[in-house]
C-alpha cells in the first residue's frame, strides 16, 4: 500500500501496513492503512473510506 511520508514529503510503499478503523463524523467508521516509512522510520497513514 502506497502512502504520503509527511517527513519526506514523498509517496512511498508502507512497510507493516495494517488495517485499522477510525472514528469519522457522525460516529461512521472509516478505514484506514497504518505502517512505516521504509526509509525513514516515521509512521505513515492513508485513509481509504468508510467501512
Amino acid at each position: 500500500m502506497e502512502g504520503y511520508c509527511v517527513k519526506c514529503k514523498a509517496k512511498r510503499e508502507m512497510s507493516d501496513a495494517k488495517e485499522v478503523s477510525m472514528k469519522g463524523k457522525g460516529g461512521v467508521a472509516r478505514r484506514a492503512m497504518t505502517g512505516k516509512c521504509p526509509k525513514c522510520s516515521t509512521k505513515m497513514f492513508r485513509i481509504m473510506g468508510k467501512a
